[in-house]
């Protein structure tokens, strides 16, 4: 499984998007890692195939006809011998099958949880961010005012200083 690693928004922090998956990492391969594991799924995954069900078709087909025209006799009519074979693959076909089905299940279990978890940390840093970002609206928001307000006493004591430049102005010419 790859990983892919993001920076985050927030500052030295990292995600790695696959982290909540990492703990389910062992239930990857159906029936194990090992050469056997990996055949018996491979073996079972064949069973369901369009390839698998056309060639036991053609084979038992060719089989009965072999058998009833006569050209062998080795398994005569009522085909015991392709009973046989039939019962086998179906011992063997049946557990595998169902292993890999239940094998399969924990597996779409886990990393359905695992992307719960996911959905979950990244609903909990968006509400982070959104609560972030209110605030900071919020610090703006009375930034602004007290900005406004600073403007407005400017603009009143440039009046101030205008009205007093006028009277000193008009006091020392009127002299």
């Amino acid at each position: 499984m790859q990983t892919a690693t993001i920076t985050d928004p927030r500052p030295n922090a990292t995600a790695n998007h696959h982290r909540f998956h990492l703990p389910h990492a062992h239930l990857a391969p159906a029936f194990g890692s090992d050469w056997f594991g990996l055949k018996a799924e491979a073996f079972a995954r064949f069973f369901g195939t369009p390839t698998f069900l056309i060639s036991q078709s053609v084979l038992v087909a060719l089989w009965i006809a072999l058998n009833v025209a006569g050209v062998t006799q080795f398994d005569i009519y009522p085909f015991i011998l392709l009973n046989l074979a039939f019962s086998l693959q179906a011992a063997y076909a049946a557990p595998l099958i169902l292993l890999a089905q239940t094998r399969q299940a924990d597996r779409d279990k886990a990393l359905s949880d695992a992307d719960v978890q996911h959905r979950e940390a990244l609903a909990a840093a968006s509400a982070e961010r959104q609560q972030l970002a209110s605030h900071q609206s919020a610090q703006i928001l009375e930034l602004l005012e007290q900005n406004t307000s600073l403007t407005k006493m400017t603009q009143e004591l440039s009046q101030r200083i205008e009205n007093l430049t006028a009277q000193i102005h008009e006091s020392l010419c009127h002299r």
